[in-house]
């Protein structure tokens, strides 16, 4: 149920709370981490099972002429398909025992890495992996058994299974399909690294280096007071370079927010209460206006300072802002725009820069209730003993009794950071993997492949064909295929990345980089993989498969 206005609220299922609420304090879980790595999952189970689509096909000549045998001698094709399915299920069930031990071993790490404490002890763990079992066993394993199975008695026994087109159309597009994973991999985790480094070296627009963020416990009946008096006592401790009050900082994820109205006009923006100096202490720029003045009784009760963002979403210019009173949803009174300053991010690289005033705490008495942190910014020269001292003064005469909660604004900012470091990390690993089981299966199919030219080689090379120009004729028909695959996977790699990309405030336009990288590694790979066989078939005993013409 929703329900629109300016205060509007959405109300959610107990069922779907924790995956689904946008309330950042119920904890929820991150859903599209999680779909994002069960696709990959799918994606890399999708590229093993081709891998053995591809062998299992390719092998069709080691297993012919026993076909045309077991058919000869009265086999059904139900009987076949039924051997070849159980072959399967049997490496397929293999690979899953030896997969859970894997993921045993790698959980702690897996755990540590994302923070969890994820165990293998549900039921439902085992049941769906099975599953997944039996359905890669029935795909993967019914391709090539009805292929092998449709043999014909004669043409086998006469050796002729080989050069069905049929076949050859099989491996190809099976081969275009692998290659099109590989692509969509090497593009996306190239996209991740572009968007990652971009947020990584945006201009926050502030500076939270070198400042100690200390909360205040919560049984204090004049908070305002409180501040005062410690701002006055820990100015004095050696390191301490200056003190500031803001209630709306950087990475503490804590902000207040009421409609404001000019006119007949309402936006709903956020405000926080702040020491006179607090915007110049955390290196905030100021666009046009000036800062609020402590000489001055306006600016401690009827003046604000805006962001760009609270000027663009009123569609004012600066010049008009400044000439313009608001009137917060809390406060009757009007208050005065005296200065603007440059958007600054306080929640998350990903999300766009919210409209926001800010105010003296003192006198608005609807703001000092909410001075509940006090900022020290610390001299470079011996920060850990300065914080030593800091915590002794805390726990002895601030708040004794008290944990002394404090951060470092800049690295619990660079928290928010971490999901999309991981995200980077994860694909990497993902595509180190997908590239070398793809590369695997077109070692062994392409070796498959050659194999079955080794008289065709022979005849060309009787006839004087060079070396290079066999290594080029066995890789060409690869090359091509490589290309079709990556040109096919680009404009789907595109969209999805472009998707994946518009979760992000602030965001890189795709990059053409990426899709010309794909292909080029892509057809790099593929000769140097391929090449290594056709070099060893250009090497052939030209005896062995020409005695008998």
């Amino acid at each position: 149920m929703e329900l629109y206005g300016p205060n509007s609220c959405e109300l959610i299922p107990l069922d779907k709370l924790k995956l689904h609420a946008k309330a950042y304090w119920f904890g929820n879980g991150d859903l599209q981490t999680m779909m994002i790595l069960l696709t990959l999952s799918i994606l890399i189970v999708v590229l093993s099972a081709i891998n053995f689509i591809n062998l299992k096909t390719a092998q069709a000549s080691q297993r012919a002429k026993e076909i045309g045998v077991r058919k000869a001698i009265g086999s059904t094709k139900s009987s076949l398909v039924f051997q070849f399915l159980l072959e399967a299920f049997i490496i397929c069930f293999a690979s899953y025992l030896l997969s859970l031990a894997l993921a045993e071993l790698l959980l702690p790490s897996f755990n540590k890495f994302y923070d969890k404490e994820i165990v293998m002890n549900d039921w439902h763990i085992y049941f769906y992996s099975f599953s997944m079992v039996l359905a890669v066993t029935l795909i993967s394993g019914l391709i090539p058994a009805m292929y092998l199975s449709n043999f014909k008695a004669i043409e086998t026994l006469k050796g002729n299974f080989a050069r069905s087109k049929n076949g050859i159309w099989l491996r190809n597009g099976i081969l275009t399909l692998q290659l099109m994973i590989s692509s969509f991999f090497i593009i996306g985790g190239l996209v991740v690294n572009s968007q990652v480094k971009h947020m990584m070296d945006k201009d926050l627009g502030f500076s939270g280096k070198q400042i100690l963020y200390v909360n205040f416990s919560e049984n204090v009946e004049k908070p305002w007071l409180k501040y005062e008096r410690l701002k006055n006592e820990l100015s004095k401790i050696e390191g301490i370079e200056s003190v500031s009050f803001g209630e709306a900082v950087p990475g503490s994820g804590r902000f207040s927010n009421s409609n404001v109205d000019f006119r007949d006009k309402s936006i709903n923006a956020q405000h926080g209460s702040m020491d006179f100096d607090y915007l110049q202490f955390m290196n905030v720029k100021l666009k046009k206006g000036r800062w609020l003045n402590p000489n001055l009784a306006s600016d401690t009760i009827a003046n604000v300072i805006a962001n760009e963002a609270f000027v663009k979403k009123f569609g004012w210019t600066d010049d008009e802002a400044l000439k313009n009173e608001i009137r917060p949803g809390f406060d009757s009174k009007p208050y005065h725009i005296v200065g603007i300053v440059n958007d600054f991010n306080m929640w998350s690289p990903k999300t766009a820069v919210e409209p926001i005033t800010f105010f003296h705490y003192k006198e608005t008495t609807w703001k000092r209730f909410g001075v509940y942190n006090i900022q020290l910014k610390l001299k470079a020269d011996d920060i850990d003993a300065t914080v030593k001292r800091i915590k002794k003064y805390w726990q002895e005469k601030a708040e004794p009794g008290y944990p002394f909660d404090s951060y470092f604004i800049d690295k619990k900012f660079a928290e928010s950071f971490v999901k999309y470091q991981k995200q980077q990390t994860l694909f990497t690993i993902l595509n180190a993997m997908v590239l070398m089981v793809a590369l695997l299966g077109l070692f062994a199919l392409s070796s498959l492949m050659i194999e079955q030219k080794l008289k065709d080689v022979a005849i060309r090379k009787t006839l004087g064909a060079s070396d290079k120009a066999l290594i080029i004729g066995l890789t060409k028909q690869f090359l091509w295929i490589t290309l079709i695959a990556v040109l096919i996977s680009i404009p789907i790699s595109y969209y999805l990345m472009n998707e994946w990309l518009k979760d992000f405030a602030y965001r890189i336009d795709m990059p053409v980089l990426p899709f010309v990288l794909s292909l080029i590694l892509l057809l790099i790979l593929t000769f140097a993989v391929v090449s290594i066989k056709a070099y060893q078939a250009s090497k052939v005993n030209l005896v062995k498969y020409l005695k008998y013409e």
